[in-house]
C-alpha cells in the first residue's frame, strides 16, 4: 500500500524537495500546505495516512497548533525540525508526534524516518476485523488469525486458526476487504498472511504444517514481506 502523505512546510524550496524524494519512493503525496488553514483545508477534502510536518509556518497558528489538531483526530504525524528553542520543546511535549526528522535530511533518510515510524505505529494499533457474512448470519473475524484464503470456482474459503468459512463470491472480491500489507498473493488460487508463514520454498509457502502452492513470479515479494515483519 502507498501511504498517502501531506507535506506541511513553508519552505517550498524544501516542499519540493520532499514531495519529488516521496514521490521517487513510490509515496503519494496528496498535496503540500505552507499555513495551519491550508492544511486543515486539505484535510477536510482528504484522506490522509501520514503528515509531514514543519514546526514554523506562515500565519499565526504554528505547526504544534497543528498537531493538537491531528492528535484530536487520530492522524498520525512526524516533525520536521531543526534546532528549537526551550518553549518550542515544552509545547511540543503537549503533543504526540511519531518522531522527528530532523533538517537537514537526506532522502535515505527521509525515507528511513518514514518507515519505522509507520511500522511502528501499526504494530501498536490493532487491524479493524474483518465482517464477513454466512448463510445469515454475521461474523467477526481478527484479521491476525486469518491463515490464507483459496478461491473455488465463484466462492472463496477463509482460513483461520479454528474456522473454515466458505463466502459466496471470488478470492478477487474479498481481497477488497483485505487491504492491509500482511496478506498477499502467492498464487491465483491462495492469498496468505504473511505473519502466519513459517518458510518459503522454490515453489510453495509453509504455514506451519500446511503446504500451499506459489507461483515463481510471486516469490520474491513473499520473501521481501517477510524480512520486512
Amino acid at each position: 500500500m502507498s501511504l498517502k502523505i501531506l507535506i506541511v512546510e513553508d519552505e517550498p524550496l524544501i516542499a519540493v524537495t520532499i514531495e519529488t524524494a516521496l514521490e521517487k519512493q513510490g509515496y503519494l503525496v496528496i498535496g503540500d500546505a505552507d499555513s495551519y488553514e491550508t492544511a486543515e483545508e486539505i484535510l477536510l477534502k482528504n484522506s490522509v495516512d501520514l503528515v509531514l510536518l514543519d514546526i514554523q509556518l506562515d500565519g499565526e497558528k504554528d505547526g504544534i497548533d497543528l498537531a493538537a489538531h491531528l492528535d484530536q483526530h487520530n492522524i498520525p504525524y512526524l516533525f520536521l525540525t531543526s534546532q528549537t528553542d526551550p518553549n518550542t520543546i515544552d509545547r511540543i511535549k503537549e503533543v504526540h508526534p511519531l518522531g522527528f526528522i530532523a533538517k537537514p535530511f537526506t532522502e535515505s533518510g527521509l525515507r528511513s524516518n518514514i518507515e519505522l515510524a509507520w511500522h511502528q505505529l501499526k504494530k501498536k494499533t490493532p487491524p479493524a476485523p474483518l465482517i464477513i457474512r454466512v448463510n445469515g448470519r454475521t461474523h467477526k473475524v481478527a484479521k491476525e488469525n486469518i491463515k490464507y484464503l483459496k478461491a473455488y470456482d465463484n466462492y472463496c474459503y477463509i482460513i483461520t486458526e479454528h474456522e473454515t468459512y466458505l463466502l459466496p463470491h471470488t478470492l478477487k472480491k474479498q481481497m477488497q476487504g483485505l487491504t492491509d500489507d500482511r496478506f498477499v498473493r502467492i498464487h491465483r488460487s491462495y492469498v496468505v498472511n504473511i505473519d502466519q508463514v513459517t518458510a518459503v520454498t522454490k515453489d510453495s509457502v509453509l504455514l506451519g504444517e500446511e503446504d500451499l502452492p506459489m507461483s515463481a513470479k510471486n516469490r520474491a515479494e513473499v520473501e521481501t514481506l517477510m524480512s520486512q515483519r
